[in-house]
């Protein structure tokens, strides 16, 4: 393994990869650490996971769906909607559940899945701003779930187990509220000493559970054989409460009491009671077809409506309002949509298996089987009583919700074999249950959210006990529980609860669906059964079912899910998951770039795409930062920006400070709050850098059409001419690739994001048409809050022959039809004489242009060819005839003696250096001639010691070095004319328009806030590159902030619609 020994560290042995993966396990500090923090004992270092398909998912499925609703509520759903309309209620419920089932044990065999369940599922697989917002919404409805389970012991309570002593005696629900919140506290103090406790009684729990379904059954198959004793009395068609009576006849005399004044034969009675006779019938008449005919359509009806049995006559009577009261009675208006809503809530539970992820032996085996076999079981169970139900009880009995036509007792419980209190005591411990286990677990839910850090304001949530139990969470979910008991109706909070689960379901398909879609390598699940279009089907009917049951509901927890995700991605902790939202964003933007690219675009559309090129100083930081914030201003984070930078070097040798430059650049766009993408090269020098930028930003039909830089304000200060050249190729190159640059000068004194210019002007000064672009940056800038208040005004010139009034009127409406506001001004330039002042500076420039060109040679190229010149004087000055009799690889020639004095004593030629003035040099030319004069005085000494004196001197040199001098002759003969140059008639017209502009626009708008001018293009002959930095200096000179457009060959603005 000597080849790999280098990369070890990053790299590692499969032995050792393997190993680590042996040992790794997925256990959290969950339930179990908590019971050992709790006892003082401490197991072991890790505990290997040993539940089993059954124990670890089946049973927990079953307890958790089979609860509250069955018990109370499907035998009035049943008798209310019939055996078929709760037939289609079940099936709808339990095929949504199997489908999202099947989708969850997609994602949950798609690698290990730790502690933390469906919520690791949904945010690994969508995001953090979906996880986040999913995730929530499952807390809360587990948190509902509480609240239901918690009203319905309750209800079982008041109703069933203990008398009617009420606390309030004005309503019902004033002892829900008050017991309820008792009952509340109580759990809660429970969850909070022990949940050792609240586990060991699970079993005890599903026990009751298993024991009433038995009962049931056994009941139903008892009533085939023989008829249970309860019976239902009915007032001619009519059915009545039997709590206050005992025998079903007029002569009974509590019964007397409730419709006549009196106990007397005399008294006087409510007219249907003394019309109508009383009819007795069994409330379990066994297996008959009437009873199913009768219980196979629903029966639906307003509020208060008295429950009827339909075959039975009736004589009207007027209705006495104070006799209802002894008639079963519709609490409120039922409709399917309600039942769906009320029913749903009785199928949940099935993210139980998937929530002890982290405590199965093979999570990726006993997910999918326990789940599906837990939702195929309860199912077969919901089915199964629906027909029971419709097929042994009497309609009116089952549309009875409470139980009042059979002495108060829950409708299943009549049922049951061997007594109606197997369902009652069931039927209350596995309400308590429940409500212990939601309890329990939606403060762990709260608390993995805190924990993972995406919700800033909860992260308060994540902390709790020294053993981990989440405290802060448990009180949080104590009291969003007691605004559920408040409500004091299970009916209310039932679709409440479903409303939440429903869109977590949602989100469940949506993530198997798009990960199917996207086909990313890493989705690979071990559980085949799926396919992209069950997890369609289940998130159109998770949101069918939505709608179905309150569409003002399913509207309020799609606001709550999308406020979160909002808050969530504005504000919430950045995290990379690996999601597949992430992976549907890279087809959706390969499909656009390329959508993009089969069309050109539209001058409508067109808008600034910016390459902004920022300078990085000698720490990587950006060294104009202002550049960004007026990239801000200027796009308003619509478009594409690229922020670029380049690093001279290698990739090799500085890849390290590219990152580091990069990261550099993204933080100083993030305080700018600058929209787009950021990039560092690294080229061998910044002229092919900002080529590469310039050729190859941007991908596919998202590329930038227009470049933003700044003014190289030190160019003339600078040892060598490379920020000269670089401007000026990077303007060409701009031009050649049809792209717009823009130029900003003292970028430095440009606003930032947070200032707010009251007043002011942006003053655009039209020199030539060059696609509009000129008149569409001011608009775009004004835009922006720091610019919003500023007027805009327009200049253009007007030379000799054109009309000016004309002009102003034509521009007017150009401006209108363009539907711009700004202030037009047409300014008069006159062709005048050209000023000595003008001729002097064009005179002044070209001269040092010209000395620039002389000394483009670096210090130390200088002083060696200085030190070569004078070691090949010194040994090669003789008296010889001109001969060529030399060694081929060497030449003689001859070479006049004015010639080598003027190589080697420059300070003996006809001219000289210090003839010329030293204010047109920069430094470094003064330098260079100060070094110079030494040597050269050296050099005189040396050969007046050598006695140097003839005519001719015959040399011997090499071929480079004999080329050097002739090249260095020419130079210096150009020096030597260089003060009796004049200057070129092309350049002097150029400075003269320069001047003239420069001073009319320091006229107008010296004290304007921004100025826009047409940037004029370089030399087509690259001889003159020198002047044209001039030319733009003198163009900006007395102004503050200026911004050089220059367009990029087409229009970017029209006036049609």
């Amino acid at each position: 393994m000597a080849l790999f020994e280098e990369e070890m560290d990053s790299t590692p042995m499969v032995s050792s990869f393997l190993n680590k993966l042996a040992n790794y396990t997925n256990l959290t500090q969950g339930v179990r650490e908590h019971e050992e923090a709790e006892d003082g004992v401490r197991r072991a270092a890790v505990m290997v996971p040993h539940m089993g398909t059954f124990i670890g998912v089946y049973l927990p499925c079953m307890q958790n769906i089979l609860g509250v609703i069955l018990f109370l509520r499907l035998t009035w759903i049943v008798g209310t909607a019939g055996i078929l309309g709760s037939f289609a209620i079940v099936s709808m419920c339990c095929i949504c559940t199997l489908l999202t089932a099947i989708s969850m044990s997609a994602i949950a065999t798609n690698g290990v899945v730790p502690a933390g369940g469906s919520y690791y599922m949904i945010s690994r697989s969508l995001g953090p701003e979906f996880g986040g917002a999913v995730g929530l919404c499952l807390y809360l409805g587990t948190t509902f779930a509480g609240s239901l389970y918690i009203l319905g012991t309750i209800e079982i309570l008041l109703l069933y187990i203990i008398p009617p002593e009420k606390v309030v005696k004005e309503t019902t629900a004033n002892d829900m509220r008050i017991y309820g919140t008792c009952c509340l506290l109580l759990m809660a103090l429970v969850v909070f000493v022990g949940v050792k406790y609240v586990n060991k009684l699970a079993l005890v729990f599903l026990s009751c559970v298993v024991l009433s379904i038995m009962a049931t059954y056994a009941g139903a198959i008892k009533t085939a054989i023989k008829p249970s004793n309860f019976s239902v009395c009915l007032l001619g068609n009519r059915t009545l409460k039997n709590e206050m009576f005992e025998k079903c006849a007029k002569t009974d005399v509590e019964l007397w009491k409730l419709f006549c004044d009196s106990p007397y034969p005399n008294a006087t009675c409510d007219e249907y009671f003394a019309l109508n006779n009383l009819t007795e019938i069994q409330a379990t008449p066994g297996v008959l077809g009437e009873v199913i005919n009768d219980n196979l359509w629903g029966n639906y009806g307003p509020d208060n409506m008295v429950i009827e049995k339909k075959n039975l006559s009736s004589v009207p009577a007027e209705a006495n309002n104070d006799k209802l009261k002894n008639y079963v009675f519709n609490d409120w208006a039922t409709y399917f949509t309600l039942l769906v809503g009320i029913y749903f809530p009785s199928v949940t539970g099935i993210m139980a298996g998937s929530n002890r992820s982290g405590d199965l032996r093979d999570a990726q085996r006993s997910i999918p089987i326990g789940t599906i076999l837990a939702i195929l079981t309860t199912s077969f169970i919901y089915i199964s009583f629906v027909v029971l139900f419709g097929a042994c009880i009497e309609g009116v009995v089952l549309r009875d919700k409470f139980g009042f036509s059979v002495k108060t007792k829950p409708v299943i419980s009549i049922l049951a074999w061997p007594s109606p209190w197997v369902i009652v005591i069931g039927s209350f411990f596995s309400c308590c249950g429940a409500g212990l286990q939601s309890l329990t677990g939606a403060p762990r839910l709260l608390q993995a959210i805190a924990r993972d850090g995406i919700i800033p304001f909860l992260q308060v949530f994540g902390h709790g006990k020294a053993n981990g139990e989440p405290t802060w969470a448990l009180l949080l979910t104590v009291g969003i529980c007691e605004i559920g008991i408040l409500i004091a109706s299970l009916d209310h909070v039932a679709p409440i609860l479903s409303m939440f689960f429903l869109m977590c379901y949602l989100f469940v398909n949506l993530a198997c669906a798009v990960q199917t879609l996207l086909c990313t390598p890493n989705w690979r699940p071990r559980f085949k059964f799926y396919h992209w279009t069950l997890s369609f089907l289940g998130m159109s009917l998770c949101l069918s079912l939505m709608f179905i049951s309150s569409w003002i509901y399913a509207l309020v927890v799609i606001v709550i899910a999308g406020c979160i995700y909002k808050y969530i991605e504005y504000k919430g902790a950045v995290k990379e998951w690996g999601d597949g939202i992430r992976g549907l964003s890279l087809n959706a933007a390969r499909y656009a770039l390329i959508r993009l690219e089969e069309a050109p675009l539209h001058t409508k559309n067109w808008r600034p795409q910016l390459l902004v090129l920022c300078k990085l100083n000698s720490d990587l930081e950006v060294k104009h930062p202002r550049l960004l914030s007026f990239t801000t201003q200027l796009k308003a984070g619509k478009g594409l920006t690229i922020v670029c930078s380049v690093l001279e070097g290698t990739y090799m040798t500085r890849g390290d400070d590219a990152k580091k430059g990069e990261q550099n650049l993204k933080a100083a766009m993030a305080a700018e709050k600058t929209k787009g993408f950021s990039h560092v090269v690294v080229s061998s020098s910044l002229r092919d850098g900002f080529s590469i930028l310039i050729q190859s930003a941007g991908l596919g039909g998202m590329k930038h059409n227009a470049v933003l830089m700044a003014w190289p304000t030190g160019w003339k200060q600078d040892r060598d001419s490379s920020a000269r050249r670089n401007f000026i190729e990077t303007v060409r190159e701009t031009t050649s690739a049809h792209q717009a640059l823009l130029v900003a000068k003292n970028i430095d004194h440009f606003p930032g994001n947070q200032e707010r210019l009251k007043e002011g002007t942006i003053d655009v000064w039209w020199i030539v048409h060059d696609g509009g672009l000129l008149m569409l940056l001011p608009f775009l800038l004004s835009q922006h809050k720091v610019w919003r208040k500023c007027k805009m005004r327009i200049f253009t010139v007007a030379q000799m022959d054109d009309n000016s009034i004309q002009m102003k009127k034509d521009l007017q409406m150009f401006l209108y039809q363009l539907r711009l506001n700004a202030v037009v001004e047409v300014v008069e330039m006159h062709d005048s004489d050209i000023s000595a002042f003008t001729y002097e500076k064009t005179l002044m420039m070209e001269q040092r242009s010209q000395m620039l060109k002389q000394m483009q040679l670096s210090r130390t190229e200088r002083e060696r060819e200085i030190q070569s010149i004078t070691d090949v004087s010194r040994a090669s000055i003789k008296r010889k005839k001109c001969s060529s009799a030399n060694a081929p690889p060497l030449y003689s020639q001859c070479i006049p003696e004015d010639e080598v004095a003027m190589a080697t004593r420059p300070n003996k030629q006809p001219w000289s250096y210090r003839s010329i003035p030293l204010y047109i040099m920069s430094p470094f030319v003064q330098a260079q001639l100060i070094h110079d004069r030494n040597t050269a005085s050296h050099s005189a000494a040396n050969d007046k010691a050598a006695g140097a004196t003839s005519d001719r001197v015959h040399m011997t040199w090499t071929k480079d070095k004999l080329q050097n001098e002739r090249n260095k002759h020419k130079e210096n003969m150009a020096v030597k004319d260089m003060f009796n140059m004049r200057p070129n008639h092309s350049n002097v017209r150029r400075m003269h328009t320069a001047v003239k502009l420069n001073e009319v626009v320091v006229k107008k708008s010296c004290n304007s806030e921004l100025v826009l001018l047409n940037m004029p293009g370089p030399p087509k002959n690259k001889k003159g590159d020198e002047n044209y930095m001039e030319f733009l200096e003198v163009l900006m000179e007395g102004l503050d902030r200026v911004l050089l457009v220059r367009g990029g060959g087409r229009e970017v603005i029209t006036i049609y619609s």
